[in-house]
Formats: structure tokens, sequence, C-alpha cells
């Protein structure tokens, strides 16, 4: 099965075009070949008006792992929300949306899933990417996201009884994941995360399907009708393990919108549903966050 945004992600762009648009962000890929008929997508840029920013660490079974962190300037307490990056990690479109959140009111926290490897964004190629991410134990990045929501809880500013986490492909599989885990969540947000995924001793033992009775929050999920990666009858079948568990639970899909249909860097962007579903997201944080 494909997991990720390159089965259809970023067609109709020259290779120009795309080592010009990721290097804009920060990525240093190279390898990458056109397989969609998306267009190019108009990277958004969320400035640091009325908000604080700041990188840091948070310490997980003895590794710094590196955080960057956004909330509201004005004085008070926020919602926490703990924004897991896709593939490749924590680079300036995960950062942007991070941004976007604080501006948002709530007090937002990302993280590099693959420091302990070095970091993803300058591989040569997606194979090299995903010979490093593949290899990654899911248990080490909800290892990671406790310790972050430890920290957050901590913060002088978050409001430890109001926690919500969102994530982006790979790291929308893990907010499922780790909403079947960490019962203090309030609300989740999971866009485009794959729901079957391959599994692999040592590595991957459960994927969202396996443990939607144990999910207890309201879910959110945002998906694209024509992402070949995800098939709806998966997604149907997540809505519906959740529905008849007695859980809130909404999957809203995107006809004609591809898989990474929010990456505005990436030609898969798709305006209307990436602002419908901004919208969406929005709306259930503030329900289920900011009581």
């Amino acid at each position: 099965m494909i997991e990720d945004w390159l089965s259809n992600a970023y067609e109709g762009m020259s290779r120009r075009q795309f080592l010009a648009r990721m290097s804009a962000i920060g990525v240093g890929v190279a390898g990458f070949a056109a397989a969609s008929s998306s267009v190019a997508g108009e990277i958004i840029t969320t400035n640091t008006d009325g908000i604080i920013v700041a990188d840091g660490k948070v310490v997980s079974r003895d590794f710094s792992v590196p955080i960057y962190e956004a909330r509201p300037s004005a004085p008070g307490k926020y919602p926490i929300l703990i924004t897991i990056p896709e593939i490749f990690g924590m680079h300036e479109h995960i950062k942007d949306v991070t941004r976007r959140f604080a501006k948002e009111g709530f007090l937002s926290i990302t993280f590099e899933p693959y420091a302990r490897e070095g970091g993803v964004l300058n591989l040569p190629d997606i194979a090299s990417v995903r010979k490093v991410v593949d290899n990654v134990p899911d248990k080490r990045v909800l290892n990671d996201l406790d310790a972050i929501v430890t920290y957050a809880q901590q913060h002088s500013v978050g409001r430890a009884d109001r926690l919500g986490v969102t994530g982006f492909c790979r790291g929308g599989m893990y907010t499922l994941l780790y909403a079947a885990l960490n019962h203090e969540l309030k609300a989740a947000v999971a866009w485009y995360g794959p729901l079957r995924p391959a599994k692999t001793p040592g590595v991957r033992t459960a994927g969202p399907l396996d443990v939607a009775s144990q999910i207890d929050c309201p879910v959110l999920g945002l998906y694209g009708g024509e992402d070949v990666g995800i098939p709806v009858v998966d997604l149907r079948e997540m809505e519906t393990a959740l529905n008849v568990a007695g859980k809130t639970a909404e999957f809203i899909l995107y006809p004609g919108a591809p898989h990474a249909f929010f990456a505005d860097y990436r030609p898969s962007y798709r305006p209307d549903a990436a602002k419908d579903a901004w919208r969406r997201c929005i709306t259930w944080f503030n329900k289920y966050l900011k009581i």
C-alpha cells in the first residue's frame, strides 16, 4: 500500500519548479519525479504578529527532541495543541501551520520525529527518506509525544486539561494512534492519515483501524477522495467503528482532492478543500478545547 503523498501529490510541476518550491521551505530533496495531475501550490507564510514563537528541546527517554512552539502574545492560558509532522519532519510548512494555530488562540507545539537519525530534509531522494522513517518504531514516536505533552501541560501558558492533537499524512496516523493511547485528549483531527498501514515487527504492530475502539476523544478526519493510498472503504470503516463504539467521529471526504491537499508548498494543494478543511479543524478544536 502506498502510505504517503508521493502517490499523487505533485504532478504537473517541472523538476526545476518542484526543487525550487521544496528549497523555499527548507526541504533539500532532489530525486522526486512528477506523479499526479495537480498544479503548483501557493506557499502560505504566517507572520509572528500577535504571537510568540520559540525553538526548544524536550527530553524523551534520554534524548533531547527538538520542538517549535507558538502561542498568542496576550497574557493568559491557552488550550494545548500538539501538531505532528508528515514524513519530512519539522520543516517550514509545519512550523507555519503551528503559527496558524497560535493565531487561532492555541499553545501549539510541533517537533522533529527523526532527529535521532539526523533528520531527513536533506536526503537525496524519497527512497532515502523512506529508508529512515519506515524503520522508526511507532512506540518511539508515541513516547516522544508523551514527553511533549508533559512539557506542554507544565507550560506557564498551557491549559493542562485542554489537550488536543493533530497531524498530517503519517502524522495523521500518529494522531489516531495517540488518541487511542492518551485518554486525557479532548479532541483529535487527522489529516489524510493512513488507516490500514503495513505492519512490521519491531516497528508497527497496529494501525488506527485496530485501535479505534480505544479512542475516547472526539475525532475529525479530513481526507481526499482521490487519495490513491487511502481507500474510501477504509475511511468509512474507521468512522463506523468509532460511531458503533459510541464515540464522536466525523470523517470528511473531499471529492477530487489528492493526498496532501492541505500542503500549500506542493502541487497537490487544493485551495478550496484546504480552506474548508481548515475551517472545520478550527471549529472542531474551538468546540472541544475552548470550553
